[in-house]
């Protein structure tokens, strides 16, 4: 059911839709060097047959897993041969590219660069970690999308339906519940989608009129279980704790729990969330409820303990008190702040009545003299200066009226105002 030409193709109008500059390219035959990047099942490979479907140049094919650089420069040597191939230009396609290794890549340089090879890079990871730069700054990357619903059951369909290439010889009926819970459990994964039709049909008996009914039932047995678009290790590692963070600093515990429930679905290390947690604990609920950061250091101290998959409450447990705490980040900002002048400006030197004398003789020379200590006056606050002359009246700390941090305020106020 592989799309034979652009108009069949199915989804990605952001880039393929008509008067999008890829479909220009496509049937203008002006196809210069892409890389297509997207979940698998959402048409890289699709694409590439279209182009090697429409284009006039030779057209080659390499798997990055089973190929390698004497395979390049073969390619190119024909591609040079003028009684092989006339144009003297090859339009290569390269699946699974980010296998290809720093040598591998740079190979390909000098032909991309030429003009002896046009590019198409297929790639499920983040080109721009994955790919040598000097190959993206040499390609334009398209950014495929995992397909919608109504994609997804259109492709569907199609399949039931088409008779020369599809499973149209059989007469299919499809639920529509069934339809649409595989649109729902493919996860915009195409190849998904179209592997559980056609193991429902070849594994579904005929009714009495000779009918193979598919039914939620049967879908439910026949799809595979489903698979994260998570790797660990890549860029999907990367969005995800950063939502997962962001849900709990924006409280919403629903949210959290989901991108954790992800996180610990893919093979997340439990101490690593457990460690994120503690860092928005104290980054952004901090003096707004102090024990937040209590419940996370106990969470991940408990998940050592325990381990997985029991670990699994505790995180949640943790994750949900950050999330529905009270938010400041008064403290994090002040700690910037200080930094930033430490660095930045001429910050004096610690005044010379706070400073200890250790030593015998400190005294005579001012170390410590006419220190007040708090605790011989009244409410143990005592009027004097902390700051070095040159820092005199800086604010660092400005407290929120946020939950717990209210009654600080309130306190720090009246200690100010002294």
């Amino acid at each position: 059911m592989s799309p034979r030409t652009i108009e069949e193709f199915v989804g990605q109008e952001h880039i393929i839709g008509k008067d999008k500059m890829l479909y220009r390219m496509i049937k203008a035959d002006r196809i210069t060097s892409i890389i297509l990047y997207g979940p698998p099942g959402t048409g890289k490979t699709s694409l590439a047959r279209i182009i090697a479907n429409t284009t006039e140049s030779s057209f080659e094919k390499l798997n990055a897993v089973t190929s390698g650089v004497a395979d390049i420069k073969r390619i190119a040597a024909d591609t040079n041969n003028a009684m092989l191939n006339p144009k003297g230009r090859t339009v290569l396609f390269i699946d699974e590219i980010h296998r290809f290794n720093k040598s591998q890549q740079d190979a390909l340089l000098p032909f991309v660069e030429d003009g002896t090879i046009v590019l198409i890079g297929a790639t499920t990871e983040n080109p721009f970690f994955e790919v040598n730069k000097a190959l993206i700054s040499r390609s334009t990357v398209f950014m495929l999308k995992p397909l919608e619903k109504k994609d997804i059951k259109k492709l569907i369909l199609n399949a039931v339906k088409d008779k020369e290439r599809g499973l149209g010889s059989y007469s299919i009926n499809i639920s529509e519940d069934a339809a649409d819970y595989l649109c729902e459990v493919c996860s915009g994964d195409a190849r998904t989608a179209l592997n559980s039709v056609e193991l429902a049909v070849l594994t579904s008996e005929l009714d009495e009129n000779g009918i193979i009914d598919i039914n939620l039932h049967t879908i439910e047995e026949c799809v595979q279980k489903k698979a994260i678009r998570f790797d660990k290790n890549g860029e999907e590692h990367y969005d995800n704790i950063s939502a997962f963070i962001k849900s709990m600093r924006g409280s919403n515990p629903d949210a959290a729990v989901f991108y954790l429930a992800r996180a610990l679905y893919a093979g997340e290390d439990a101490e690593f969330l457990a460690r994120r947690i503690i860092i928005c604990a104290s980054e952004d609920v901090g003096m707004a409820n102090p024990t937040a950061l209590q419940v996370a250091v106990s969470a991940a101290q408990a998940v050592k303990m325990i381990g997985m998959p029991e670990a699994r409450i505790i995180l949640a447990h943790a994750a949900v008190t950050v999330a529905c705490s009270p938010k400041s980040n008064s403290a994090y900002a002040a700690i910037n702040k200080a930094l930033s002048d430490v660095e930045t400006r001429n910050t004096g030197s610690v005044p010379m009545h706070l400073r200890n004398a250790p030593a015998k003789g400190m005294e005579q020379l001012g170390y410590g003299k006419g220190y007040k200590y708090a605790h011989d006056y009244e409410n143990n606050i005592v009027k004097q200066e902390f700051f070095p002359e040159e820092m005199l009246g800086t604010l660092y700390y400005k407290p929120t009226a946020n939950g717990y941090e209210a009654k600080i305020k309130t306190w720090l106020e009246n200690w100010r105002a002294t």
